[in-house]
């Protein structure tokens, strides 16, 4: 079968997923919210997906991986067994934005502009903005991720936007106050792999992957630990995405 097929993995949230890709079509995937950690399963799942779809090693063009943001650990935890799974084959690692995936859900959006959210803790959000794809129908990204309260996100949007993925469920009452602001269901837009797995099929494509010794997760704002430490040091410095609003790009 002609096609780059791509094994690609989500663990940017406590649902984290595996899927295989080939040619814009989803072969297979397994998602999941268990009890225990990404740790104690993926590489488990990513046996069980290969031999459902009876696939083997030798077939696979590349290994996708969301880089975030999102969870720390599970950034970690998705970014460690993509790279050992990729160096031990011998195959390509892509790294894809979970923000660029998430807004990939949203393919159906024509006339408004999207703005996929996650929930950062600490009463934050990470977003960014894309316009709908036009020719290829994939969002076009129109700045970079931030982490920004809902407030400050709301008061932001000054035109029609649909706002969609987990921390939609979380800040519902605070987004819904802003009438330019469409909500998406957080059941119709989550981080999935298979969303991973169409845009690294595409960045493979286009030779856009990375060393997997050299690639790192993109966290956005320090870690907890990060923070305590600097806190420690006197030397606390919020990131330059924390305290900006979304950019206004038309």
């Amino acid at each position: 079968m002609d096609g780059l097929l791509i094994l690609s993995l989500e663990t940017s949230t406590g649902c984290g997923s595996i899927a295989l890709t080939r040619n814009g079509r989803l072969l297979a995937e397994a998602t999941a919210q268990p009890e225990v950690t990404h740790s104690r399963r993926l590489l488990g799942t990513v046996s069980w997906i290969m031999q459902a779809a009876g696939v083997d090693w030798s077939e696979i063009n590349g290994i996708g991986v969301s880089l975030g943001p999102g969870s720390f650990t599970g950034l970690r935890i998705g970014l460690a067994a993509a790279q050992g799974l990729a160096l031990a084959a011998g195959i390509p690692l892509v790294g894809v934005e979970t923000l660029d995936a998430l807004a990939l859900a949203c393919i159906g959006v024509r006339e408004e502009r999207i703005c996929p959210v996650l929930d950062a803790r600490k009463q934050e959000v990470y977003a960014a903005l894309y316009k709908p794809g036009e020719r290829n129908g994939y969002p076009v990204r129109q700045n970079d991720d931030q982490a920004v309260s809902p407030e400050k996100l709301t008061e932001a949007i000054d035109r029609p936007t649909v706002l969609a993925g987990p921390a939609v469920a979380v800040y519902r009452e605070v987004f819904a106050k802003n009438s330019f602001i469409r909500l998406l269901s957080a059941s119709l837009a989550h981080p999935r792999a298979l969303y991973v797995g169409l845009l690294a099929e595409r960045m493979l494509a286009s030779g856009l992957w990375l060393d997997p010794v050299l690639i790192s997760p993109k966290y956005v704002r320090a870690s907890e630990a990060e923070m305590t430490l600097q806190k420690k040091k006197g030397k606390l410095v919020q990131g330059p995405e924390t305290d900006k609003l979304l950019e206004r790009k038309s």
